[in-house]
């Protein structure tokens, strides 16, 4: 005898009552319901979490892809989880490490209905080939894409760019270097024709050789400062960097060189991390919790068919002693 069987025949109700009470339906009285727990709780019996899923169609799990845990995305995951956690999800991470057959399998996973939905931080495979999945479910990313099949919740960060352009110009600095990211991003892309788009406009220098791509850690900003501080033409007397690690990479090694920082070298990070706050290091504000917040929303509002309320977001600039 399965044990709804044992509950059914103990209580004098139906299987499909015992089902109605295990499935939270409205439809059954309070009589019942409590006489139906309560020889749930005499048998110490716990509902097979798998098979409610199986019997509402949702497993209550999101996957979130990434192609791997680093301290720029934590913000972004910690919230997420939370806030899923808050609505009676779990979050499965699925992480790459730059395998593309790696990334699939959280998009197989969705289409099998072992996720309801998938939450995307990076990826590396065609953005084409993904968005092909979203017949099985919802995705939402946090990287920029231009599919209409798969929603964004990024922000332009030309916008956020411009900002720390723009403070350091007010300040005097006119010879602007660059730590960019990952070469082929949307958020790159953004941020150098802000950064062309400025000094055009301020008619300042521009030199190709004060720019450089793939810097993402503290030992990728000490080794660029030490590349800048020993160009030909003369170094830079300001550099917006890609995150804040970069940013305090930078910071410590000009400190060791005996670089004045502002004075010499002025110094701005993106994301305002707990790191900048603590090393006052000038930063673009990215407000990255609440973005994450609002992929939770988008995804809730397909699986519900609801329209998600999203909360309007925009980037600040929180000027420190670095610049």
């Amino acid at each position: 005898m399965s044990n709804l069987d044992q509950i059914a025949k103990l209580s004098g109700f139906s299987k499909a009552t015992v089902s109605r009470v295990l499935n939270h339906s409205p439809h059954v009285s309070q009589a019942t319901r409590e006489r139906i727990l309560g020889i749930m709780e005499e048998l110490d019996y716990v509902p097979n979490g798998n098979a409610i899923s199986l019997s509402r169609g949702e497993t209550m799990q999101i996957g979130m892809v990434t192609e791997g845990i680093n301290e720029v995305m934590l913000p972004f995951l910690n919230s997420f989880v939370e806030t899923a956690s808050r609505h009676g999800y779990q979050t499965i991470v699925y992480t790459s490490g730059g395998d593309p057959a790696k990334e699939l399998q959280a998009f197989e996973d969705m289409r099998r209905k072992r996720v309801d939905a998938l939450a995307i931080t990076t990826c590396v495979n065609d953005q084409a080939l993904l968005g092909s999945f979203s017949k099985y479910g919802p995705i939402v990313s946090w990287q920029r894409m231009e599919l209409p099949e798969i929603q964004s919740v990024a922000m332009n960060q030309y916008d956020g760019y411009r900002l720390g352009l723009e403070h350091l110009i007010a300040r005097g600095y006119t010879r602007i270097a660059n730590a960019y990211g990952r070469p082929a991003s949307m958020n790159t892309s953004g941020r150098m024709q802000a950064y062309q788009d400025i000094m055009r406009e301020h008619a300042l220098p521009v030199n190709p050789d004060w720019s450089r791509t793939g810097v993402y850690s503290i030992r990728d900003g000490e080794a660029l400062i030490r590349r800048l501080l020993q160009h030909p033409d003369g170094p830079p007397d300001a550099l917006l960097c890609a995150n804040d690690m970069v940013a305090a990479g930078v910071l410590s090694e000009a400190r060791r060189l005996r670089v004045k920082v502002p004075e010499e070298l002025a110094i701005v990070g993106f994301d305002n991390t707990e790191l900048a706050h603590t090393l006052g290091i000038t930063s673009i504000n990215n407000p990255i919790a609440a973005q994450a917040q609002n992929a939770l929303h988008l995804i809730l509002g397909r699986l519900k068919g609801i329209e998600a309320e999203l909360e309007p977001l925009g980037f600040q600039l929180v000027p420190r002693g670095t610049s």
